[in-house]
């Protein structure tokens, strides 16, 4: 398959390659999206794919960590891996002069990683650093209560960097028995920007004849929501409240998906923002807030979060919960849905300004299963959705929400009080 600029080619393996090439700066950027992520860690190894992503970069092939580093930052590149909940990505930025230098490093992380076992400990001690951080911060934990409200112990129930107790039995020989693993869900490649010459060849140079066998990561159902408790609370004696208000909706992709991002850009992106207006401007109550609304394989989180005064828990829960309602309640106007579906257009076009940001966001779709032009075909879509449309998803897919709290003990008291008496609280 091929289009001005666009063309779908393989990888002795089968993996799927992809070349788009840009015009303007010497840059090129590779994204390779390896199907699986934190959602597919082991039982009781949760935090391994994240472990393993920072393990990759730390020596692969013929290169040491240090010698690795030296390659790559003595061109001015970048060279990262990281898990997200569905994928494992890794990134190349370099000029494209040192193609054909630095590509081939992107398979040899996969293929041939050093895992050597004093840098698996310093990763590891990193990542628990990192967990034990977050208890500080009132807005992680009102968060990954959230998740445990929505998705309990489901896939999607922890953090991409794990649960501290089982993170720290984590080890080499389960680090080495993933990387055999790597690609069996499949993966898929990226190259936008001036492409290489054969970059195929590229990308097998050093595998010394050797082949990494994978496919196109095929459609599938993810992880599925649970949604087992429908109020949580963490004392934190702080000044502030943090509220999150969720529930788990649908894949990216699938029907009504689109109009939930739509009711995203309507609520939660810009100053004009429905959530901004309402709860900061008229009402004050506000510290800050907004709405979260990942792309998922599985059943994605749709999220308010709110952080306002202690003192003013009562007001700031009942606003909160009020505006959830009238998503249920009320359409929204023709004039409102003109606005968020012209940020819908503004937040794609931001997106693509950058090779990098290219590769990234069609990797993400083509991991995910779906064409690749899906991105293109839902601004087509998002035209032809009405106010009925978007009020038909949100009954369908926002009904009992969860109510996440955090913050001092009075202002927990509070705001409990106004969702035992609100009639969103279905419970």
């Amino acid at each position: 398959m091929s289009s001005a600029g666009v063309q779908q080619r393989e990888l002795s393996g089968g993996c799927p390659l992809w070349l788009i090439e840009r015009p303007g700066p010497a840059i090129l950027s590779a994204k390779l999206w390896i199907r699986g992520g934190s959602s597919a860690d082991p039982s009781g190894q949760r935090g391994a794919s994240q472990l393993l992503a920072g393990v990759l970069s730390r020596g692969c092939g013929p290169f040491s960590g240090d010698a690795l580093a030296d390659l790559v930052e003595g061109r001015g590149a970048g060279l990262r891996c990281e898990a997200a909940e569905d994928g494992t990505l890794i990134s190349l930025k370099c000029a494209s002069d040192d193609a054909a230098l630095l590509l081939p490093l992107v398979l040899q992380m996969v293929t041939s990683p050093w895992l050597v076992e004093d840098q698996v400990t310093l990763e590891r001690q990193l990542n628990l650093q990192t967990l034990q951080r977050q208890k500080e911060d009132p807005f992680q934990v009102a968060h990954d209560q959230l998740r445990q409200q929505l998705y309990g112990s489901g896939p999607y129930g922890h953090d991409p960097l794990g649960v501290e107790a089982e993170l720290c039995a984590l080890a080499r020989p389960q680090l080495e028995q993933m990387t055999h693993q790597l690609g069996q869900e499949g993966a898929v490649m990226v190259l936008a920007g001036q492409i290489p010459a054969e970059p195929e060849q590229l990308l097998l140079h050093q595998l010394e004849g050797q082949s990494w066998r994978t496919q196109a990561p095929k459609r599938l159902a993810g992880a599925s929501g649970l949604k087992q408790v429908s109020l949580a609370s963490n004392v934190d004696e702080t000044e502030q409240l943090v509220l999150m208000l969720g529930t788990t909706t649908a894949p990216l992709g699938s029907e009504q998906a689109l109009a939930l991002r739509l009711l995203h850009c309507h609520l939660g992106i810009g100053m004009s923002s429905r959530l901004f207006v309402a709860l900061r401007e008229e009402h004050g109550l506000a510290y800050d807030v907004g709405v979260h609304y990942p792309a998922r394989l599985g059943d994605a989180p749709f999220v308010f979060h709110l952080s306002s005064s202690s003192d003013r828990a009562e007001d700031a829960t009942r606003e909160l919960l009020n505006e959830w309602l009238r998503l249920l309640e009320e359409p929204i106007s023709d004039a409102q849905l003109q606005l968020a579906k012209a940020k819908f257009k503004g937040q794609e076009a931001l997106g693509r300004q950058t090779c990098s940001q290219v590769a990234d966001r069609h990797a993400l779709v083509l991991g995910h299963g779906l064409p690749f032009d899906f991105a293109d075909r839902c601004l087509l879509e998002a035209e032809a959705l009405t106010p009925s449309d978007l009020h038909q998803a949100a009954q369908a897919l926002l009904q009992g929400p969860s109510l996440s709290l955090c913050g001092p003990q009075d202002a927990i008291e509070a705001a409990t009080a106004v969702w035992t008496g609100h009639p969103l609280n279905r419970s």
